[in-house]
């Protein structure tokens, strides 16, 4: 059944992501004492990592693995809105699933409260998913699909390293992340800011991609197929 092959690579991807970056920032924080080495290292971790599962699942359900991707692709007719819950619900299920296995895999519990305050940054995590969005739906609106995993990838390592917040950019990470009270966790009272944030700075990319990229050219919008995924030509999420 097409739409239970993306929700379910939607859920997988995004439980993939999770594990990556809790496990790499638990591995990072055990490793050494030195701040810059540490998120350096976990940057490049998470970049490279998310590169490889955006060029895996981008053929069956667009490699979202993200709330507000998910709902700019709907808002600009990038997907079907019958699609949209199923991917949310997939994403925010995924990133709780990596999280625990994340956890149980460096020997905690599944889920532990987060005590990180990370107050402050609206700004900096709004700037954060301004970039990714922008850098998805550029290349999708222009056609240029075929460098998706290496600038996801990328954008996301260097929003890491380039923004006060650390570059979470997803509602489902920054929700999930409060179960890890590791050097990856966010404290619950920090979550609500973040997620506003990026709604914010999501829709504001949104905006901007249609403005600059004006035309529906590429081969992910099939001729405005509603039955295509967000940039995944060879995904058909038909009846």
């Amino acid at each position: 059944m097409p739409i239970l092959r993306s929700t379910s690579a939607e859920f997988a991807g995004t439980a993939l992501l999770l594990t990556l970056i809790v496990g790499s920032g638990t591995q990072v924080e055990r490793l050494g004492s030195d701040p810059t080495a540490q998120l350096l290292a976990h940057a490049v971790a998470v970049g490279a990592g998310l590169a490889v599962l955006v060029a895996v699942f981008l053929p069956v359900s667009g490699s979202q693995f993200n709330p507000v991707v998910t709902l700019v692709a709907w808002a600009t007719g990038a997907m079907p809105r019958r699609l949209v819950p199923y991917h949310l619900v997939a994403q925010v299920l995924g990133a709780f699933t990596g999280v625990a296995v994340a956890n149980l895999t460096f020997g905690g519990s599944a889920f532990a409260v987060a005590t990180t305050d990370r107050s402050g940054f609206f700004g900096a995590e709004a700037l954060a998913t301004f970039s990714l969005v922008l850098a998805i739906f550029g290349l999708v609106r222009a056609g240029r699909t075929e460098w998706l995993p290496a600038a996801v990838g990328g954008i996301v390592a260097a929003g890491m390293l380039a923004t006060a917040s650390t570059g979470f950019a997803n509602p489902a990470v920054a929700v999930a992340r409060t179960l890890t009270d590791s050097y990856t966790g966010i404290a619950p009272n920090s979550v609500a800011p973040f997620v506003a944030a990026q709604l914010v700075g999501g829709a504001l990319a949104g905006v901007a991609a249609i403005g600059w990229w004006p035309g529906s050219a590429g081969e992910h919008l099939d001729d405005h197929d509603p039955e295509r995924p967000l940039h995944g030509p060879d995904a058909d999420l038909g009846e």
